[in-house]
């Protein structure tokens, strides 16, 4: 299991290759597959739940799926996503991210720069993993985040900043693959792991549902269908059905 003095010297040698995951079952292929990290993500929310926005998903569910994917996956660094509102203020996130650890993350993920959360958690010795770019929790518009410079200059001066206080990597979500580029040559110790900010990066993070083509619509500009598992249980349950009919 990577811990953090493990993911530094990962930092621009093997890249890292972390998977969302949201229950026992698939937590354990995850691992099987070799997985470095396993994010149980707020993205439950859309993909499992159902729900328009990763805002409707709160502590109860996480602390369910963060349970559920460590009893699958017992060798892996699982990171939990701090839901939305659960770190409103340094206080409710260290209370909140101490629940997550107890139920069975090695680490929380915090969307933005709010360095007075991120120094409360960190001082009180729980590992934390930034998220920075597009923040789906706070988002109004879902197109690529750093094009213009002002914007590209915020994400850089963000990224150093919560870097200096100690978390042990960087999210950097849909982003142009130059900063990416730029984030991680930025943070000489902190692994950088994308999700749409290129190839340029330490790591690479996706969307389980996405990965496995689990859904039918179209996935992010950014993600890759490596299959399409959605298509193959419809043939499957088909032939299930026909043969409960065929007695």
């Amino acid at each position: 299991m990577l811990n953090p003095n493990e993911l530094k010297l990962r930092k621009g040698n093997l890249p890292i290759a972390m998977i969302t995951a949201y229950d026992a079952c698939f937590a354990r292929i995850a691992e099987a597959s070799g997985i470095d990290m396993i994010l149980v993500g707020d993205s439950g929310a859309n993909v499992v739940l159902g729900y328009a926005s990763t805002r409707e998903i709160g502590m109860d569910e996480m602390l369910m799926f963060v349970g559920a994917v460590r009893r699958g996956a017992t060798s892996t660094h699982i990171v939990a996503d701090m839901p939305w509102q659960s770190d409103r203020d340094p206080s409710t996130a260290v209370m909140n991210a101490k629940r997550l650890l107890a139920a069975g993350a090695h680490s929380v993920k915090v969307e933005g720069a709010d360095l007075n959360v991120i120094e409360a958690l960190i001082r009180n010795n729980i590992s934390v993993v930034g998220h920075l770019g597009l923040l789906p929790q706070t988002a109004t518009s879902f197109k690529q985040q750093g094009q213009s410079s002002e914007e590209a200059e915020k994400i850089l001066t963000d990224a150093r900043a919560i870097a200096q206080l100690g978390i042990i990597a960087l999210v950097l979500e849909h982003i142009p693959e130059r900063l990416g580029y730029l984030v991680s040559q930025a943070l000489p110790s902190i692994p950088t792991i994308g999700i749409g900010a290129g190839k340029l990066v330490d790591g690479q993070v996706l969307v389980l549902h996405d990965a496995l083509g689990m859904h039918p619509y179209k996935v992010p500009p950014f993600a890759h269908k490596f299959t399409d598992l959605y298509a193959q249980s419809v043939e499957a349950l088909k032939c299930y059905v026909q043969a409960v009919r065929d007695k």
